[in-house]
């Protein structure tokens, strides 16, 4: 889709040039033009393959998010099944752990992704805070592993997320600036949504001490 417009752009800039020709322009006249349609295709093309460049680079980043949010989503279960073995009356807690963990891998997009991971967040915590109540659960060695490989997966997360973030920073400044904004209306480029965790939920493991 992006080809087949900036191709025409193209066209009707050859076109055009062709058309002066046709009726008898002087010679400077011609090679005037000529030089600035060859400097104005010659940017139209830097900024095209700029925001080409910069809209792989969102997908990218994109995809590095989603791999730790499947990380993530992979472990929950594991931890559920722990904490039912001793949280035997805590039935509401572990299923409202899965219910969000349902919602957030069915969410398509940032905003969605986002909203979703939030309240996640919400019910891990939840989670952690039993481990306070039942001092066995605490003091199980592979509560505390699972518990350090959730807090390292969300340190990635954070990584990954600073990163889109930044790229999808850099593409709407881009798309919004001019000459670009109008190479991007072309080229059909839009803007992109922030991958957002709220303050209070970018961290659902509370700190962990190497045992």
């Amino acid at each position: 889709m992006h080809g087949m417009t900036f191709a025409t752009l193209t066209a009707g800039c050859l076109l055009a040039q062709g058309g002066l020709g046709a009726v008898g322009a002087p010679p400077w006249v011609l090679l005037a033009y000529a030089a600035t349609a060859v400097v104005g295709a010659g940017i139209a093309i830097a900024l095209y393959n700029r925001l080409v460049g910069l809209d792989v680079r969102c997908d990218n980043a994109w995809s590095d998010i989603d791999v730790q949010l499947k990380r993530r989503h992979d472990l929950i279960p594991n931890l559920v099944d722990l904490v039912g073995q001793y949280a035997t009356y805590e039935k509401g807690t572990l299923e409202a752990v899965i219910a969000a963990r349902g919602r957030a891998m069915g969410a398509g997009g940032p905003q969605e992704a986002a909203a979703a991971e939030n309240a996640l967040s919400g019910t891990l915590k939840s989670l952690f805070a039993l481990a306070e109540a039942y001092p066995q659960l605490k003091a199980s060695e592979q509560f505390a592993s699972l518990q350090q490989q959730l807090s390292s997966i969300e340190d990635a997360l954070q990584s990954a997320r600073r990163y889109f973030n930044a790229c999808v920073r850099d593409l709407n400044a881009a798309v919004r600036m001019f000459p670009g904004n109008i190479i991007a209306s072309l080229g059909g480029f839009r803007r992109r949504d922030f991958f957002e965790l709220a303050d209070d939920a970018e961290r659902a493991v509370p700190g962990v001490r190497p045992r």
